[in-house]
């Protein structure tokens, strides 16, 4: 069974480019993250798809569609968006997932090319929660630096949480951590 989840995973990963506009690959000290989007930040839609292996046999996946356009925070040039992100995890005995609400921006320093700093936000109540879910909050707060054209280093910090649906059960926090990582434009 897992040489099929990597086989599947190092598959996709393979025809990323035919298709994104991005692939985005992280680590903290317990997982890592891929991340594919397929629209640039010049378009009015955000589509992407990632999965997450957290270590213990934990496996996050992820849908996101976003509406976005491009603004001004004061003088500073962002990329903003509004729409849902859609968890599904499974650990063990334990699976569940959410359909989060929430956005993102990712602000521009234009006295210092390349560089920028990016915050997202999603979270979901327990009607848009199921399994084992009962609500869910993503949340990951990223710099970046565009070293060549077409890829940038970022660090940051990534917290994704759920409460699970039974009587005093405590939060769980799925993935949780200082990051960092790659991000390649294609």
């Amino acid at each position: 069974m897992k040489v099929t989840r990597i086989s599947a995973l190092a598959l996709s990963l393979a025809a990323a480019p035919v298709f994104a506009s991005d692939l985005d690959l992280s680590l903290t000290n317990d997982s890592v993250k891929a991340q594919v989007n397929f629209f640039g930040s010049q378009n009015d839609l955000q589509l992407g798809t990632g999965y997450t292996y957290h270590e213990g046999s934990r496996h996050i996946g992820n849908v996101d569609f976003h509406a976005q356009g491009r603004t001004a925070i004061g003088n500073l040039p962002t990329t903003a968006g509004i729409g849902m992100r859609g968890i599904a995890w499974d650990d063990d005995d334990l699976d569940g997932g959410a359909v989060g609400l929430g956005g993102f921006a990712t602000v521009n320093v234009p006295d210092v090319p390349g560089l920028s700093f990016t915050g997202s936000l999603h979270y979901a109540p327990s009607i848009l929660s199921f399994g084992d879910s009962d609500d869910m909050t993503s949340l990951e707060l990223r710099g970046s630096y565009r070293v060549i054209r077409n890829a940038e280093v970022f660090a940051g910090y990534r917290y994704l949480n759920t409460e699970l649906d039974f009587a005093r059960s405590p939060d769980v926090n799925l993935d949780e951590g200082i990051l960092a990582g790659i991000k390649i434009f294609f």
